[in-house]
């Protein structure tokens, strides 16, 4: 697959699509201080069934463009409606974590942009933090350390069960975060409040939805509660999969699981 871009007011986003042009559009956006590359496995399943899967990668992050001016979840909807846009016809948007709060945004303020949602361990109001984590978001945001201690702790803390391309991913990841601006999208996105403007939005949601959430995801104290919060809380038809055994990239740590319930829920919606 080749990287495409797609000029924004304030930058340049990269994806990359694979499969049938002519299939339903399915546009995949990662969480914070991830790349796209999280959703190969799933775009390849997708594309498998006809689907048009695109990934994107988050403003700041990847190959997208550096030095954004804004990193909400409320700005990343906008990008990801301006690519569906983009690419001629509405969109069922997936989106993980930091991902899933913008893709909300998306479909409550576009719903015309929005076929579906899939929303895989996301983000849905702000995250009730331990001591523990309170003590290390500070030193997480700091410039130069935040971007290695990311990539060696705390990016790898969030899996239960690592997938065949770990490895490749971190490197790929690491090489990102610590070229020099390539830590500033991570690090604002992780100012406090961020998803304040995400919760109030669930129940203008129209769109139809499939929550995915890890059973063992430790960004969450409940993690199944967090997944049925989410559904109740949409005001579109929503489910609920919980996928045992795995942690917050329950797209990436169980792609078998995951991408046969996404494939089956494009083709409902679709």
């Amino acid at each position: 697959m080749t990287t495409q871009y797609l000029d924004r007011p304030d930058g340049r986003l990269a994806y990359e699509e694979t499969g049938d042009p002519r299939g339903p559009l399915v546009i995949m956006v990662p969480g914070m201080g991830d790349l796209r590359s999280t959703f190969d496995g799933l775009a390849a399943h997708l594309a498998a069934e006809g689907a048009r899967a695109v990934t994107t990668d988050l403003r700041g992050h990847g190959e997208s463009s550096l030095g954004w001016p804004d990193y909400s979840p409320a700005a990343v909807a906008e990008d990801l409606v301006g690519l569906a846009a983009a690419l001629g016809g509405n969109a069922v948007l997936v989106g993980n974590s930091y991902g899933g709060s913008a893709a909300i945004l998306a479909a409550a303020r576009h719903p015309e942009a929005v076929a579906g949602l899939v929303l895989v361990d996301s983000f849905v109001r702000s995250p009730q933090m331990g001591l523990a984590q309170r003590l290390l978001l500070p030193v997480l945001r700091l410039p130069w350390l935040g971007a290695r201690l990311w990539t060696v702790a705390a990016w790898p803390s969030f899996f239960r069960k690592r997938p065949a391309d770990y490895a490749e991913r971190k490197a790929e990841l690491s090489a990102s975060l610590t070229r020099p601006g390539g830590f500033d999208g991570l690090r604002a996105m992780m100012a406090p409040g961020q998803h304040a403007e995400t919760t109030p939005a669930l129940g203008a949601v129209r769109a139809r939805a499939l929550v995915v959430m890890g059973g063992e995801d430790p960004d969450f104290p409940d993690p199944a509660a967090e997944a049925r919060f989410t559904a109740d809380t949409l005001g579109g038809d929503a489910t609920v999969l919980m996928v045992d055994g795995v942690g917050h990239y329950a797209q990436a740590e169980a792609v078998e699981v995951v991408a046969p319930a996404v494939a089956e829920f494009v083709r409902k919606v679709r």
